[in-house]
């Protein structure tokens, strides 16, 4: 979040309709018209130029002169006409919020009176953040004055702006965060404030907000408190529960403010504090937001109310629903009463949306109580029911987690574990469904109407297209669940009739009644996977519709997609062969309606021939028809070239299930298009190649890469790269400088050299040469990728040792040379990556060559050097890297090589460690976190208490304003526990808070940096 953009941070409660009072986010870049410049006039230059010059010049001003250039930057971002000068006090304003001086500044111009609302919703914004980030540059005395000055801004602004007030209240929580109950006098803030608003009852309101965001502000984490202070801070909290209630239940006799109040009571129940059930049940705030519900005008801050009431009795910190029982029989009947207004035409959407909400939090929060289907339980069902049949989408879908809960929990064994043996586990299991039978039959009716296509579905935006798909995807999860409960077959029956009556009134040609159909289709699709492959009822009468239906795009799509997803039940099917002659038209035909469907028809192709291909094996002549027909694009065919990888993927698992004699002809005739496409292209040419598009080598060399992938014949895949080389050494002599064709060809290699394995012969020789050669020139990553490959298979076979060594060395030694800094890194992200890679499949599959090699001591150094790259994929595979070095003692064939590795590591081992501590304090995003710490602790389990003392000294280089001695002692004392046998991933808390200690904010991450200066380690040579 940019700081200084005053809309920021501020809560949805306060938001201003007025869009003169929401001026452009600054830290954003601003979009304007573009519109033919016009000359500036001289006097409008020497202005913008006077501007500029007085926010360069900034760094020397006194207090009130810098408050003056703070309300001019403001002033020039919203309202000056020119970009430049815009964006400069864009610019200075970001910069000015991270100075010392922007404390004074902002206090200051908060407590001015001729001070604008721009002025004051920047200055509350900065103060808020510097409380939250910054608190650690004030000196210590600077707590009362501090807290003296918001008091006083939160008087002042207690009637408004809101906004201004909102971040005032987020700066006094946040600074109860920073400090200690005891310096808020005697039972911290929220008696301090207790006595506040007792001294002074007009300012009640601004003291109200405070009271409502200091539960919040225990979840925030942009405040840059440290672990154990915030877990303190929550318990005070806790500890002060009682007080403010009480506080809101004296403000409830102001009428005006009981919306107010609510919204604070809310707020203090997500903290979720084990206040006893029969307490709640009575307690005046309470039942002051369960009477609201029954209000005319139902109340926002009273739904809130009871949706936390509802999660908190579910809480394990108040004790889980058994203790709550009370309270939960004073809520459940008041929200019961509220389902008749669900069907109530008059109420307001929002109302509506709002009741739905309380009935999907009950079912949500006491579904294991549901579960048991007592009477009781029944009628929250049959609520649900009502919230998932209503017309509004937004309000039906509410309910759906539920459905997912509930089937959930009458399905699983784990559910049933207290009723003992297996007899009455499967008695109480099969009541249940039961019970629920009915329940989720009516649900397979409501939901399966929601996947019918708009009537003006061709007019929908991208947006709302991408929204009824996702419609469709959460309507199948639903239809899913019900399967579970109701059995796929009964489901089935269901959907069948919808599609028994949409046909019926779909027609042969009347293209405008289809929807229905394509509806139920997409439902009967949705549960394949819960269908058995011998239902002999229902599943023959639909294969015997499909064929009926009329060839609309969207409609055969859909049918082409079905038929795939029961390809499984095709091939188990007593008729299944009879079948197939008309499935197979069915999908011709969506070949050649349009590419969507034609792509729904070559997925379809795929699954039939994976799980028919048995079948198929006598029908080769038919299938290569279709293939030919789509590859070459002949005919009428228009399916689009990355969906034709269906079709060579579905020929390929054919020809797998073929004697050898007759796969390695079946093999020729599916390469020969793609051969004889990629010859013409070839043929015309060093010079012509050179100047093609990447595609029009790819779209041929792609379709080799499924065929070596999905041909499971080694010897005839084998056959075919061998006689394959040529075209290929020619495309990777000429195109070896385009990544796109290299990463293409090299992924055809890969699948080559999977599938082939040791019957590659002598053309696994050639291939490694030209990339070992190609490498040093052109720098291509998928070269390092395609070697990794080659490692993994041949690693350890003795008879490729020589040439894998050579390989390695090769590849390894050009690297270094390539990433011999920081900024190589960051501009070569996936060589490193790739390079990274190969050197964790050689130590995994060929350590004796790679771990004695020259360059095993250059490629460590390397790591060093590249550790803190910000590229995810890049750093983690160097960190990888690193682990499988440590953890080579886990492998036997790498265990004989530790005393090598020691010889490497242990010179270098205070340098590593000090990297990676300081990659898990902030040299790296947090997001790396595990990964680093998994290296950290896998080198100290590795060298154990050689490695405590590298960190020991490490660790102490940071100051201790930064880091405590305890934070230090708790550190060192996993590392400790790890070096002496302890299980890893049971320590790695420590880890974390020592990461979150020293990234609480930026000067704190710069402190630990420049102390540990990981980027100048990897500099020293090594003795």
């Amino acid at each position: 979040m940019t700081l200084c953009n005053p809309t920021a941070g501020v809560r949805s409660y306060h938001l201003i309709n007025d869009q003169r009072q929401n001026p452009p986010s600054l830290g954003h870049t601003v979009k304007f018209k573009k519109t033919k410049p016009k000359p500036k006039s001289k006097d409008k230059q020497i202005k913008s130029k006077a501007v500029v010059s007085r926010l360069l010049s900034a760094e020397q001003m006194s207090s009130m002169e810098l408050q003056n250039t703070v309300k001019e930057a403001l002033n020039a971002l919203y309202h000056h006409p020119d970009d430049s000068v815009r964006m400069q006090a864009d610019r200075w304003l970001q910069d000015f919020q991270r100075t010392i001086d922007a404390w004074q500044v902002s206090d200051n111009l908060l407590h001015d009176a001729t001070s604008n609302l721009e002025t004051l919703i920047f200055c509350s914004q900065t103060l808020r953040s510097k409380v939250q980030r910054d608190f650690e540059e004030l000196p210590s005395e600077a707590f009362r004055p501090l807290r003296d000055s918001l008091n006083t801004l939160l008087k002042k602004f207690h009637k408004g702006p809101p906004k201004v007030r909102t971040q005032i209240s987020i700066a006094v929580a946040a600074l109860a965060v920073h400090v200690p109950a005891e310096d808020w006098g005697d039972g911290g803030i929220v008696k301090w404030l207790r006595d506040e608003m007792n001294s002074h009852p007009e300012f009640i309101p601004g003291f109200l907000e405070l009271l409502m965001v200091l539960p919040e502000e225990v979840f925030n984490y942009k405040i840059a408190a440290r672990p154990e202070r915030r877990r303190q801070f929550e318990k005070e909290l806790t500890s002060e529960m009682e007080v403010a209630l009480n506080i809101l239940t004296a403000c409830l006799n102001i009428n005006e403010l009981k919306e107010q109040v609510l919204e604070a009571f809310a707020s203090w129940l997500r903290l979720r504090h084990g206040i006893p059930g029969a307490v709640l049940a009575s307690h005046p705030l309470v039942l002051t937001a369960l009477s609201s519900l029954n209000s005319e005008l139902l109340s926002e801050a009273s739904v809130n109310v009871v949706s936390e009431l509802i999660h908190y009795t579910t809480a394990g910190s108040s004790g889980g629903a058994s203790v709550q029982i009370p309270l939960i029989q004073v809520i459940v009947p008041q929200v019961m009463n509220l389902k008749v207004q669900l069907r109530d035409s008059s109420k307001d959407e929002e109302d509506v949306k709002a009741i739905g909400r309380l009935f999907a939090d009950m079912g949500d929060s006491y579904v294991e109580l549901i579960a048991t289907g007592s009477d009781e339980s029944m009628l929250i069902v049959h609520a649900l029911l009502e919230v998932a049949s209503h017309p509004e989408y937004d309000i039906a879908s509410m309910t759906f987690n539920f459905w997912h809960n509930l089937q959930v929990n009458l399905t699983k064994r784990d559910a049933y574990l207290s009723f003992g043996n297996e007899a009455s586990i499967e008695a109480e299991r099969n009541r249940r469904l039961q019970v629920f039978r009915s329940s989720y039959e009516s649900l397979v009716s409501l939901v399966s109407s929601r996947v019918r296509y708009p009537e003006d579905y061709q007019d929908l935006s991208y947006e709302d297209l991408k929204d009824f798909k996702q419609t469709r995807y959460a309507v199948a999860d639903v239809l899913i669940d019900a399967a579970s409960v109701l059995g796929g077959e009964a489901t089935l029956k269901i959907l069948y009739m919808k599609l028994v009556e949409a046909v019926a009134s779909c027609g042969n040609e009347e293209h405008n009644e289809w929807r229905p159909a394509e509806a139920a289709l997409y439902c009967i699709r949705a549960i394949s996977n819960y269908v058995s492959v011998v239902e002999a009822e229902v599943m023959p009468q639909v294969m015997n519709m499909l064929p009926k239906l009329p060839h609309q795009p969207q409609l055969l799509q859909t049918v082409c997609l079905t038929i795939g997803a029961y390809s499984k039940w095709l091939d188990a099917a007593p008729g299944g062969l009879s079948i197939f002659p008309s499935v197979i038209d069915i999908l011709m035909s969506g070949m050649s309606i349009s590419e969507d469907s034609a792509a729904a028809a070559a997925l379809a192709f795929k699954h039939i021939c994976d799980d028919c291909r048995k079948k198929l094996c006598g029908s080769l002549d038919g299938l290569f028809h279709i293939y030919h027909r789509a590859v070459n694009g002949e005919g009428n065919f228009k399916v689009p070239a990355e969906d034709s990888l269906h079709l060579v993927e579905a020929l390929s698992m054919v020809i797998t299930e073929l004697p050898p004699d007759h796969a390695k002809k079946a093999l020729e005739a599916l390469c020969l298009p793609v051969v004889t496409s990629l010859q013409e292209v070839v043929n015309q040419g060093p010079e012509i190649l050179d100047k093609k598009v990447a595609r029009e080598f790819t779209v041929h060399i792609d379709r080799f890469a499924y065929i070596f992938r999905y041909v499971n014949h080694p010897e005839a895949v084998a056959d075919a790269i061998q006689r394959l080389w040529p075209i290929f050494k020619a495309i990777f002599d000429v195109r070896a400088w385009d990544m796109r064709t290299m990463e293409s060809l090299c992924r055809a290699c890969k699948y080559a050299v999977r599938t082939s394995g040791r019957f590659m012969g002598i053309t696994i020789g050639a291939m490694l040469e030209e990339i070992q050669g190609l490498y040093q020139l052109h720098h291509q990553p998928c070269f390092l990728y395609l070697s990794s490959e080659v490692i993994k298979i041949f690693g350890s076979d003795p008879s490729c040792a020589n040439y894998l060594k050579n390989l390695i060395e090769a590849l390894f030694s050009h690297t270094t040379c390539l990433l011999k800094n920081i900024r190589e890194f960051t501009a070569r992200p996936d060589i490193a990556d790739d390079c990274f890679l190969l050197a964790s499949r050689c130590i995994r599959y060929c350590p004796q060559l790679f771990i004695p090699s020259a360059v095993f001591p250059s490629l460590v150094d390397c790591s060093m050097i590249g550790v803190t790259v910000q590229h995810r994929e890049a750093s983690n595979s160097i960190l990888t890297f690193l682990s499988d070095i440590f953890d080579l003692a886990k492998t036997s064939p790498g265990e004989q090589y530790q005393s090598i590795r020691d010889t490497v590591i242990i010179p270098r081992g205070a340098s590593i460690t000090r990297i990676l501590i300081a990659c898990l304090t902030g040299a790296l995003p947090s997001s790396r976190l595990e990964t680093v710490t998994y290296a950290l602790l896998a080198l100290t389990r590795a060298y154990g208490m050689k490695a405590v003392e590298w960190a020991k000294d490490c660790i102490s280089l940071v100051p201790l304003t930064a880091v405590t001695e305890v934070e230090r002692t708790r550190f060192l004392q996993t590392l400790s526990n790890v070096a002496t046998g302890a299980d890893i991933n049971t320590l790695t808390v420590s880890m974390e808070e020592l990461s979150d200690v020293c990234r609480r904010n930026r000067t704190v991450q710069e402190i630990v940096q420049g102390a540990l200066r990981p980027h100048e380690l990897n500099l020293a040579p090594v003795s």
